[in-house]
């Protein structure tokens, strides 16, 4: 599976993008998704899943209530809704599908890796 995610850009604080992952190749419409992100200096981490029928729907804490996951239904393709975004938001942010139909926390869970989009949040 390729993915290819997409929507990033420069924002100030407080305001709001919306991320698209596509995945090509093999179908991933029976595998959970997830996106994770990868600020300068640190580890990636996790940041939002969703299952393969747009359910089991898991965020990261330091993200719930302001961002929003979300798929289409027998489809390849994720979205990432950023609201309310922080500084702290700024990170390259890749898209991943899982090795099974749920999706999770743990990055060794997901087979295969988008290529990533740069987010940066301007104060």
């Amino acid at each position: 599976v390729q993915l290819q995610a997409s929507g990033g850009g420069l924002v100030q604080a407080g305001g709001s993008l919306r991320l698209s992952c596509a995945a090509s190749g093999r179908t991933a419409s029976n595998n959970g998704m997830g996106w994770f992100r990868q600020a300068p200096g640190k580890e990636r981490e996790f940041v939002a899943a969703v299952g393969w029928n747009g359910g089991s729907i898991v965020y990261a804490d330091s993200v719930k209530g302001r961002f929003t996951i979300s798929r289409e239904y027998g489809k390849s393709t994720m979205y990432l809704q950023m609201n309310s975004l922080k500084p702290e938001d700024t990170a390259v942010y890749f898209c991943a599908v899982a090795r099974k139909a749920l999706a999770g926390r743990d990055r060794d869970a997901y087979a295969s890796w988008g290529q990533g989009t740069l987010v940066t949040v301007s104060s």
